[in-house]
């Protein structure tokens, strides 16, 4: 490799998922004057994903600034459970990879570089495989989930499949879950997205301890719930996977001190929600604040988005103590049974749940009554908080 060098700028985002392609958008738009180049491994920005949200996830402000992105929007949805069913109301809505990709790279043109390969990176320069080396006043790396020994997780592993229908499918809102179906090992449900009359994506979702997943099972799962409701499946448009993690316990500082200074973002910064996965929510609040910066300087930004996470772990700690207890507590093909009892809540603690702002009276309801777990177990695994403990009992 040679030794060529860059022009310094001024921020420089590795990795174009979801939190670094809006913090590039937003910095763009707000601050136009900066010079950021944000870089991307693949031909486009996003990959090939589906990110949803609920609009009181985000303050109406929020909700404005991204809304050229949204590609779909709902008046609300439905869960479907073996003893209960339920429609909600609130807008719901979904931004899919192509339609991020086809605004974002258009507003950056030549900010963005994509197929590029990055061979290694410091809070203030990247080093291509190509031997270039890029410096900046600070490097933000948005590469995805990385492991660490001070997180304990479970997952949550999912496959779907956006198809188009021979009739109808008849869905006027989003399923965000059917949980009637058989659990295999841990809790899952099918999420359905109705795109168009005929067009839907069908996503089969499993919340289990091991990362390790087959996607033929899964692939043959949605093919037979198709078929159970009727539907002939014409074309199979896209498909799309993954692997959440789901937070039951950690260190943060620890984790934190790994990142040895490195501004990261994303789920590669712990910015997502414990129990569900979501992080658009996060990403949006994360850009808008890093927007604001003053100072964008490496150390600066750092401790700008150790401070968020923080705040957010923070208020976390309720939520890692019911994963503790879906996870741990009760049989894993029982877990269904924690979120039907869940959705028979009220609305708005339901909304202010998938929002991470739960208040102490939403806490104490969601503790009230009979348990769906065993006393026992669940009162050991609510006192198991740190990551060894886990791994332990395993």
């Amino acid at each position: 490799m040679d030794d060529r060098t860059s022009t310094r700028h001024d921020l420089i985002l590795v990795g174009g998922g979801l939190a670094n392609s809006l913090i590039a958008w937003r910095l763009h738009t707000e601050r136009p004057e900066l010079r950021i180049l944000l870089l991307e491994q693949g031909r486009h920005l996003g990959g090939n994903h589906t990110w949803s949200f609920h609009d009181t996830d985000l303050t109406e402000a929020l909700r404005r600034w991204i809304a050229p992105l949204v590609s779909h929007r709902w008046p609300g949805y439905d869960v479907v459970f073996p003893e209960h069913a339920r429609a909600l109301t609130g807008g719901y809505a979904s931004i899919a990879s192509p339609d991020l990709a086809r605004t974002i790279e258009a507003a950056l043109g030549p900010l963005l570089r994509t197929g590029v390969h990055i061979a290694e990176i410091t809070p203030t320069s990247v080093l291509l495989h190509d031997g270039e080396t890029l410096h900046a006043h600070a490097v933000i790396d948005g590469r995805g989930i990385r492991g660490s020994r001070h997180l304990a997780l479970g997952y949550q592993t999912f496959l779907g499949q956006e198809v188009r229908l021979h009739a109808p499918h008849g869905l006027t809102q989003p399923v965000i879950m059917d949980a009637s179906v058989a659990q295999q090992g841990g809790y899952r449900f099918v999420y359905l997205l109705p795109f168009g009359p005929d067009r839907v994506l069908i996503e089969d979702t499993h919340y289990v301890d091991s990362a390790a997943w087959e996607p033929e099972r899964l692939r043959a799962n949605i093919a037979a719930y198709a078929a159970g409701r009727g539907w002939q499946i014409r074309d199979v448009l896209r498909e799309e996977q993954g692997s959440l993690p789901i937070v039951l316990a950690g260190d943060f500082d620890r984790f934190w001190d790994e990142l040895e200074g490195q501004p990261s973002v994303g789920l590669r910064a712990g910015l997502f929600h414990p129990t569900t996965g979501y992080s658009l929510p996060h990403a949006v609040r994360l850009a808008e604040r890093i927007a604001a910066l003053p100072d964008l300087a490496a150390p600066s930004l750092f401790a700008a988005i150790r401070d968020e996470a923080r705040g957010e772990w923070q208020r976390q700690g309720f939520f890692r103590m019911l994963n503790r207890m879906l996870f741990l507590a009760g049989s894993a093909d029982h877990r269904w049974r924690v979120m039907q009892r869940f959705y028979r809540l009220s609305a708005p603690l339901i909304a202010r749940f998938y929002a991470g702002r739960l208040t102490l009276a939403d806490k104490a309801r969601l503790l009230t009554g009979k348990p769906p777990v065993p006393v026992l177990e669940a009162f050991v695994a609510v006192r198991k908080t740190q990551p060894h403990q886990i791994r332990n009992s395993e």
